[in-house]
């Protein structure tokens, strides 16, 4: 079965009803707790969907954008600064084998770019991540007082200069 991309695409690209956009820059977004609030984005760490430790999402926060290409060289270098300043702290926390910084939009056109460690015990090494591919509703979750401490000392690197 051949698929099609929605019939509102061009208006989504442009911004219609960008749930993004509409949801302003809130402390928490889907169970996904801010760690960061940078000066053009805001950094989340993921919490139940995929059960995968250090995982985070870099929403950018200016104006509507689908994709890098749209931002200035000043927005574009301040972006993926905050960016990198996220995918440090999650290496010097985690201390993964490999980080994936993954910018999509294929379904929510807006820019954002998923930050992932990859560990030794991957289940897809040398693959993108099996969650991006799967069904998450089996997968394990991560526990609450784990969470929490992650909360705190990615905030705690992300603090320092």
């Amino acid at each position: 079965m051949k698929r099609a991309w929605p019939a509102d695409w061009s208006e989504r690209v442009r911004g219609k009803d960008c749930p993004m956009c509409a949801e302003g820059r809130p402390d928490e977004v889907h169970g996904n707790v801010r760690i960061a609030a940078g000066r053009v984005s805001d950094a989340f760490l993921v919490r139940n969907e995929v059960g995968q430790r250090g995982y985070c999402v870099v929403i950018w926060r200016g104006r509507h954008v689908s994709d890098p290409t749209e931002l200035s060289r000043d927005e574009a270098s301040e972006y993926f600064d905050e960016v990198l300043r996220v995918g440090r702290a999650i290496e010097m926390l985690y201390k993964p084998i490999k980080m994936n910084f993954e910018m999509l939009g294929n379904s929510l056109p807006h820019l954002h770019t998923h930050v992932v460690p990859r560990y030794l015990d991957d289940g897809e090494p040398g693959h993108p991540p099996r969650f991006m591919r799967i069904d998450l509703q089996n997968e394990p979750k991560i526990p609450d007082d784990e969470y929490t401490r992650d909360l705190a000392d990615l905030r705690r690197l992300l603090d320092q200069k």
